[in-house]
């Protein structure tokens, strides 16, 4: 534990900063769903040309831009998309939907040319069901490739089906080939057949398939559910528990997060490593989709901090409703748990959640874009890496999205159930104009939203009081300061209910940030931040104060404030 200067003891322990500057700890990521950034063709699908011709937006190396640091891309490789992606028939070209290799090359030299790093998704743990990999491996049974797959003869459980184990996306997770006699395995839809991570052939060909874009230059990839990669060998059912969906209703003991998986993010670090080690000035990075509520079973992909995955998502973190005692103890177990060498990460919105914004948001459209501010601050300022999702910096909103015009799987199988992911990943918002900037068509792929004619980039670039400018501002603000982009942290104990503050610290210099998740006043007592001392603070950044001024504590905390003192 650490004790928190004048405060009580507080868990998450500050470890010492890596002095060396590595871009995937110190920078900001960004990610963009292909299909709704922006439409170069008129078709109403986003596509690669319509995400450069949008770089300068992302950085242009001016406090005019946003300012990020690297990009993570959704999956952009040939797919017959019954899952939009996560379904890779080639992973070694580009779907057509979204271009083709020449415009893929000239997304990453432009990228490069602005300082914009590149993640690929890499989908490991299966295929699509058209990959010519399974076209083979389900030919026959005696094809060299039959045991790249999942295959099992009929068992004794209901149906014949070798044991009990559900899909994600519904239904039981074993399907029955009748030209061969047996089932195959798939964790999602039965059109993604499950890889067997066990054969050596299938690794190799996998890190095979990695090369390819490091070789071209690609800076890293965000790894698709790492922790489904491996299966119980002896096949056990899993046990039964109490849940909504069938698949909810197991304890997924036997078909996920088994040792097994934790070797292989070892040895996709060994294939990133080859093209630069940290420190190098050319790192290449890995970050896990460790999906599980459990922060105990993301921690073990680090490894050591050196030889696992360079960063893992805190879904513990990202589950959490918006109070503050709440992302402190999750931030500061985070903290504890960590290999010393290991660096955390957070997000709070992504392609398979609900926006934040519309999870947090509540009263008046002021209030629930002065909550947005709040969480923004959070997430820029903690110690790690901040993953941001594209539209989050405007405010953009879950839209629901009628029956006729659904496309995700999950959405169309559980409808009216509201459990699909189309929601939030609807078009980006760029102008008020009927197309809101992303397209030119009439159809676009998924609806956009009609708050586009206040909710867009162009409006609010013009407004200094924004969510934009005020994402801007502090992300330029992060980028600046050694403290804030890579310093510890020290939690800071003791603060009334409805307050999360911790320092930021780096050698000489360090940030006090303190937010308030109450919609009413708070009062921080000077015992509490400098032991009782008086001590004279400058404001660095806030929602409700000017840069610059004075402060001294005790400190009246105003509703739903961020502020960030020096």
């Amino acid at each position: 534990m650490s004790a928190s200067k004048g405060g009580k003891a507080s868990k998450g322990s500050p470890k010492k900063s890596q002095k060396k500057s590595v871009w995937w700890r110190e920078g900001v990521f960004y990610q963009i769903y292909p299909r709704s950034f922006c439409d170069s063709t008129g078709d109403g699908v986003g596509d690669l040309n319509g995400i450069t011709e949008r770089l300068d937006y992302l950085n242009d190396g001016t406090e005019e831009s946003l300012g990020i640091d690297a990009i993570w891309l959704s999956p952009i490789n040939p797919s017959p998309m019954f899952d939009f992606g996560y379904d890779v028939s080639d992973y070694k070209d580009i779907d057509p939907t979204f271009g083709n290799l020449t415009d893929f090359k000239r997304l990453l030299k432009e990228a490069h040319r602005r300082g914009i790093r590149i993640v690929l998704d890499f989908v490991p743990s299966h295929t699509s069901h058209l990959h010519e990999w399974f076209l083979e491996s389900r030919s026959s049974r005696d094809n060299p490739k039959r045991d790249w797959y999942l295959w099992e003869d009929r068992g004794s459980f209901k149906g014949g089906r070798p044991n009990n184990w559900q899909s994600v996306f519904g239904g039981p997770a074993w399907e029955w080939d009748e030209a061969t006699g047996q089932f195959y395995y798939h964790h999602f839809l039965k059109e993604q057949p499950d890889l067997n991570w066990r054969n050596r052939k299938v690794r190799d060909a996998m890190y095979d398939q990695m090369r390819f874009w490091l070789d071209m230059g690609v800076d890293g990839f965000r790894l698709d559910v790492i922790n489904h990669i491996f299966k119980d060998d002896k096949l056990r059912s899993n046990p039964y528990t109490i849940g909504i969906r069938p698949y909810d209703m197991q304890k997924h003991l036997y078909d996920k997060e088994l040792p097994e998986c934790i070797e292989v993010a070892e040895e996709m670090r060994s294939v990133v490593d080859t093209y630069g080690k940290e420190g190098s000035g050319n790192e290449r990075m890995l970050v896990g989709e460790v999906f599980s509520k459990d922060p105990g079973k993301a921690v073990e992909f680090y490894r050591s901090g050196t030889d696992g995955l360079n960063l893992v998502f805190n879904f513990d973190f990202f589950f959490n409703p918006f109070r503050a005692e709440a992302f402190r103890e999750a931030v500061s177990l985070w903290e504890d748990m960590l290999p010393e060498k290991a660096w955390p990460t957070y997000f709070l919105s992504n392609h398979d959640q609900p926006r934040h914004i519309s999870r947090y948001g509540k009263g008046n459209e002021d209030e629930i874009i002065t909550r947005a501010k709040v969480a923004a601050t959070m997430l820029l300022t903690l110690k790690g890496t901040p993953f941001l999702y594209y539209g989050e910096e405007t405010g953009m909103r879950n839209l629901h999205i009628k029956r006729r015009d659904l496309q995700d799987p999950v959405g169309i199988r559980y409808w009216p159930v509201p459990v699909g992911r189309d929601m939030a990943r609807t078009p980006m918002q760029w102008d008020d104009t009927e197309g809101a900037g992303f397209t030119k068509s009439k159809n676009p792929w998924l609806p956009i939203n009609p708050n586009r004619s206040h909710i867009n980039v162009k409006a609010e670039s013009k407004d200094k009081d924004s969510l934009l400018s005020f994402y801007r501002k502090l992300i330029w603000k992060r980028r600046n300061n050694p403290a804030l982009s890579s310093g510890d942290i020290e939690i800071v104990g003791g603060t009334p209910k409805g307050i999360f503050a911790y320092r930021r610290v780096k050698e000489d210099d360090s940030r006090l940030v303190i937010l308030n998740f109450k919609g009413s006043k708070r009062t921080i007592q000077r015992e509490i931040i400098d032991d009782g001392k008086e001590v004279k603070y400058r404001v660095d950044f806030s929602t409700h104060r000017t840069d610059g001024d004075d402060v001294r504590f005790p400190l009246e905390v105003k509703p739903y404030e961020a502020t960030v003192l020096i």
